[in-house]
């Protein structure tokens, strides 16, 4: 698979360093990214990571910019000005900066959680309190969504599906 998925947390050990999951290694290694590249998450107190294709997409939306607003400096500024590329060393373990950990809170343990192209870096109880918060919306647009026609009905025509087959 080439999609980050699943979470899981790691203790930061006495030099600083962590492991990165196993399943995360190898989807970069097949993304062909020698490190991690790494920046502060849009709005939120984790990091957000990945290999080329990550860069690939960030270069995707900047290109669909004019490249000389003051909107494609911004990002291109949070992009790549805040970034860092991290090496893995031969365990699979890397050291994330003074400021990458202030940056996401993070002290001891690491929380990394899969979001497919992606993955983030989270202290674990934020992590906890993030997911909560994403279940919760889930639940709510798990609800809106029923309430809508289905697909190729006429709008208004059976505002439930029972997914039977006739």
């Amino acid at each position: 698979m080439d999609r980050f998925v699943s979470a899981f947390t790691n203790k930061i050990d006495s030099k600083g360093r962590v492991s990165v999951p196993a399943t995360f290694r190898a989807t970069l290694a097949r993304d062909g990214f020698d490190g991690l590249y790494v920046y502060p998450a849009l709005g939120l107190p984790a990091l957000d990571a990945g290999g080329n294709r990550l860069v690939e997409e960030i270069n995707g939306l900047l290109d669909r910019m004019p490249r000389y607003s003051d909107e494609h400096d911004l990002l291109s500024t949070e992009f790549y000005g805040n970034s860092e590329i991290l090496k893995l060393d031969a365990e699979g373990r890397i050291v994330l900066s003074d400021r990458l950990k202030e940056w996401a809170q993070i002290e001891d343990r690491v929380a990394f959680v899969g979001l497919g192209q992606k993955f983030q870096l989270w202290e674990p109880e934020r992590f906890a309190a993030r997911q909560e918060e994403a279940r919760s919306k889930v639940r709510e647009l798990k609800q809106m969504l029923s309430n809508m026609p289905a697909a190729g009905s006429p709008a208004g025509a059976g505002a439930r599906h029972s997914g039977a087959t006739e």
